[in-house]
């Protein structure tokens, strides 16, 4: 049986750089950082005091505002980003096709700052304080959820939630849907804003963020000898994903194909990889065999690359484990190192990146690095965007629970 060719025919993306995708494609380009000083709320007793925030956005562009009030962020990023990758792939849901059109979006955290807003309500005022909205706010399944309402999608609707690794699992689950022809259009990427008190206490009380508050700036540094910890940030980034017959059809713009998706388990630790990177390179090597092609056709890695002293160094020795003395040869670039971790939305962020990369030919480089790790020494694009004719590239995300995943993007050449 022939396999099915899966094409992407539409991006959008909100993050630290720019509320659209040409604004932050255009700052990622020119290694601008995204990460400022935390706004939302007092940070004076957290050791972090630093994030990647989406500024500017206005909701009531793409909703009503009675809307607003019931959704919380992370879903209005969805509802703002699923209209735009519509007008990006310059495509109506017909209502003949809405059946065959799928919603599947990662969301790693949810509604985290209702919960926290709710539980103040609560204990200060009683039961009778909390909204009627509060759940179906909290509920991370609410970004797939709103978009299908706001779209008309009536296809399979699924959030996925495997921590940092959510908005990829989302991407290799609908091209998975796709392929076994379950539907023949996908809307799928990741959501998240989880920018909470909370949240930051909870991520410096396992030490994985960086409290390099007096320079912003530098403080994502992967892959860096002096680097800290992560950054905190939030986002959204989408995909429209096609069967190539139904993309044809409508007299859609390719932009690049999907042709390899893995995933697997560390089988190890909740918050740690295993130091020898074996899941990480278990979930690469799938997407390179459903590819079918050799370790040495790749062109690009776009890493999952924190920022944070283990998974950097995991993740080069998966690679190395990987790609072998190819992987020398590979550029590898950390979209982190200018919007900071964006969490369960990372994976859908970076794989817009991704395809941006194979359409426009040029890699984004890889800012922070002034002292390379000794371990980490392979090429990670460090002298600025680089122009190249990328024909594969691979994206990877990993999260807590030793959850991994890897998708491969081909430059379309039909």
């Amino acid at each position: 049986m022939s396999k099915k060719q899966i094409v992407v025919t539409g991006l959008s993306a909100l993050t630290p750089l720019g509320v659209d995708l040409q604004t932050s494609w255009e700052r990622l380009l020119k290694g601008e950082s995204g990460i400022g000083p935390m706004t939302r709320f007092d940070v004076q007793e957290h050791a972090t005091k630093i994030s990647g925030e989406v500024k500017g956005f206005d909701p009531e562009k793409y909703m009503p505002v009675k809307q607003t009030r019931r959704m919380e962020l992370f879903a209005q990023f969805a509802v703002a980003g699923a209209k735009m990758l519509l007008e990006n792939a310059r495509w109506e849901i017909p209502a003949d096709l809405a059946h065959r059109t799928a919603v599947i979006i990662g969301c790693g955290i949810g509604g985290l700052d209702a919960l926290e807003r709710s539980q103040t309500l609560m204990l200060s005022g009683g039961p009778r304080k909390v909204s009627p909205f509060f759940i179906p706010s909290l509920i991370a399944n609410m970004a797939s959820g709103q978009v299908s309402i706001f779209t008309g999608a009536k296809g399979n609707n699924v959030v996925t939630t495997s921590a940092c690794a959510s908005g990829l699992h989302a991407i290799g689950t609908a091209y998975s849907e796709l392929l076994l022809g379950r539907a023949d259009v996908a809307i799928c990427g990741g959501t998240e804003a989880s920018l909470t008190p909370l949240a930051l206490a909870g991520f410096n009380a396992l030490r994985a963020l960086s409290t390099r508050n007096d320079d912003p700036l530098t403080a994502s540094r992967p892959f860096e000898n002096n680097r800290d910890g992560f950054v905190m940030g939030e986002g959204c980034g989408l995909l429209l994903l096609e069967t190539l017959e139904h993309a044809k059809a409508r007299g859609a713009t390719i932009l690049a194909e999907v042709v390899g998706y893995g995933a697997s388990s560390d089988a190890y630790h909740i918050t740690a990889p295993h130091e020898d990177g074996e899941g990480m390179a278990l979930a690469m090597r799938a997407a390179l065999d459903e590819a079918g092609i050799p370790p040495e056709e790749l062109d690009h890695i776009n890493a999952h690359g924190t920022s944070t002293k283990l998974n950097d160094i995991t993740e080069t020795r998966a690679i190395k484990t990987v790609f072998g003395k190819h992987a020398s040869s590979i550029p590898i670039t950390a979209n982190k190192s200018m919007i900071g971790h964006l969490l369960g939305a990372a994976g859908g962020v970076e794989s817009v990146f991704s395809v941006m990369t194979l359409h426009h030919g040029v890699i984004p480089g890889t800012i922070n690095m002034v002292e390379p790790d000794p371990e980490c020494d392979l090429d990670y694009v460090t002298d600025g965007s680089r122009k190249a004719q990328v024909r594969y590239v691979l994206c990877n995300s990993f999260g807590f629970g030793g959850t991994n995943a890897t998708i491969m993007f081909k430059r379309w050449e039909g």
